[in-house]
C-alpha cells in the first residue's frame, strides 16, 4: 500500500504484465487440486492415469491456445527451455535429419534466443531491423538465399511481439520467405499468446516457444510446440521417455495443470484489447503532454495493445522507476530478464536509438486487470517522478520539459 495526498492509503498499481501476470484465480485452483492428487503420470495405476488426464487436458488447452496439434506440445520448464531446445540443427522432418545449417535470428529477439541455443557460433547470424523494431525483410531474403545457394537450410526465430517495445514482427512475410528456401520457423510467442490472435499454422511458424507465467499461470512451466506434424524436434533433456521422448524428466502435474487452466482462461483475454489499446492510447497522449520531450519507442507500427515503451531526454530509468516503486506503481526498464544491468537494451540498440536515450527507456504493459483507474495514476506519479528527477539534473527546458 502507498500514502495519497489525502494521506490515506491508495492500492499499488501493477503495470508490468509483460514481465509476468499475477496468477489467475482458474490456475491457482487447479495447481492446488493438482498438488492434492499425487500419482506419477507415467505410472499405469489409477492414481498415475489420473495425473497423466491432467496433464493431457493442459496439453489440449495449450494447444488450442495458439491453434495447433496437441500432440506437438512439449511441456518444458518455462520459455527460455524451450527456446533453446527450438534452437537446434538437429530437428527431423519426416524422420530424417532436417538439414539445418544455419540459425538467423532478428537483432530484437529475447536473450535466449540471442545466444544461439545449441547452433555453432559461427553458424549464426543475425538480421537487422528498422527503426521502428521490425524485421528488415530484404536483409531476411538476402541471408535465405546466400545459404541456399551455398546448399544449406536455415532456421529462423523471429519472435511475434517484441517484450520491450510491443512490436508485432511481419511474422508470416518472414515465414513465406524462409520456408520457400525450404527453411524451418520458431516463433518465440511468450508475449502474443492470449494477447493477439494467435493462429500458429496461419503465421507459418513450425515450432513456437509459449511461457505459462505470461498469461497468469505459475512460474517454472512453459512448452515447445511442433505445429507440422512431420517436424521432431531435438531434445535438449534425454533420459527417459516422458513428453513423446522429446523432454525426459517426471511431468511437474501441478504447474503443468494450471498452465492448461490459464491457456483456457488467456484464450478470453483478446476480447479486452480494444479497451487496452485505448488505456495505452490516453496515457501515451498524456506521457507526451507531461514532457514535452518524451519520445514513444515504435508507435508508428502495430504495437501490443497493452505496451507502451518511452523515455524522456535526461531521466535515467533506473531513478525513475525506484521512484515509482517507492510511490506504488511497478514497470520497468526493458526486459526482465536483462534487469539490474547498465547497458542500454540491445532492442533499443538495433532499432538505431543513441545510448543515452535507452537508457531512460521504461516499459508500462498493461494487463486483463488493467483500470482506467491505474494509468491514471500512473500518470499522475510520473508527473511528479519526471519533473523531480529532471530539476536534479538540472537540465535545459530544451532537453525536456516536464
Amino acid at each position: 500500500m502507498t500514502t495519497d495526498a489525502a494521506g490515506g492509503s491508495a492500492a499499488r498499481v501493477f503495470l508490468d504484465w509483460n514481465a509476468g501476470a499475477p496468477l489467475r484465480a482458474e490456475a491457482r485452483a487447479a495447481l492446488l487440486a493438482a498438488l492434492d492428487a499425487g500419482g506419477n503420470p507415467s505410472s499405469v495405476h489409477s492414481e498415475g492415469r489420473a495425473a497423466r488426464r491432467l496433464v493431457e487436458a493442459a496439453r489440449r488447452d495449450v494447444a488450442a491456445l495458439v491453434g495447433a496439434p496437441a500432440d506437438g506440445v512439449v511441456f518444458t520448464s518455462g520459455g527460455t527451455e524451450a527456446n533453446v531446445t527450438a534452437l537446434s540443427p538437429h530437428h527431423r522432418l519426416g524422420g530424417r535429419p532436417a538439414g539445418l545449417t544455419r540459425l538467423l535470428v532478428s537483432a530484437v529477439e529475447h536473450p535466449s534466443v540471442m545466444a544461439g541455443g545449441r547452433f555453432a557460433p559461427q553458424a549464426r547470424a543475425t538480421v537487422a531491423v528498422d527503426r521502428q523494431g521490425r524485421l528488415d525483410l530484404a536483409a531476411l531474403a538476402a541471408a535465405v538465399e546466400e545459404e541456399a545457394a551455398a546448399g544449406g537450410r536455415v532456421l529462423l526465430s523471429l519472435m511475434h511481439a517484441n517484450n520491450e517495445t510491443g512490436v508485432i514482427e511481419p511474422v508470416a512475410a518472414a515465414a513465406a520467405i524462409v520456408h520457400a528456401a525450404g527453411g524451418l520457423v520458431h516463433v518465440d510467442m511468450v508475449q502474443s499468446a492470449g494477447r493477439l490472435e494467435s493462429d500458429a499454422a496461419a503465421l507459418g511458424a513450425d515450432l513456437v516457444s509459449l511461457s505459462a507465467h505470461k498469461i497468469g499461470g505459475p512460474k517454472g512451466t512453459g512448452a515447445l510446440v511442433a505445429v507440422r506434424g512431420d517436424l521432431d524436434p531435438d531434445p535438449l533433456l534425454t533420459g527417459g521417455g516422458q513428453e513423446f521422448r522429446r523432454r525426459a524428466g517426471t511431468e511437474s502435474v501441478p504447474l503443468i495443470a494450471a498452465f492448461g487452466a490459464a491457456a483456457q482462461a488467456a484464450a478470453k483475454d483478446r476480447a479486452q484489447n480494444d479497451r487496452l489499446a485505448a488505456l495505452r492510447d490516453w496515457l501515451q497522449a498524456q506521457l507526451v503532454l507531461i514532457c514535452d520531450g518524451t519520445v514513444v519507442f515504435s508507435d508508428a507500427v502495430p504495437r501490443l495493445p497493452g505496451t507502451l515503451c518511452f523515455a524522456v531526454p535526461g531521466v535515467a530509468a533506473e531513478r525513475a522507476i525506484i521512484a515509482l516503486d517507492l510511490a506504488g506503481v511497478a514497470v520497468s526498464s526493458g526486459s526482465a530478464c536483462s534487469s539490474g544491468k547498465v547497458a542500454p537494451s540491445h532492442v533499443l540498440q538495433a532499432m538505431g536509438v543513441a545510448d543515452d536515450l535507452a537508457r531512460g527507456a521504461i516499459r508500462v504493459s498493461l494487463g486483463p486487470d488493467t483500470g482506467e483507474a491505474d494509468v491514471q495514476r500512473f500518470a499522475e506519479v510520473w508527473r511528479s517522478v519526471a519533473t523531480r528527477l529532471m530539476k536534479r539534473g538540472r537540465l535545459a527546458p530544451a532537453a525536456g520539459q516536464c
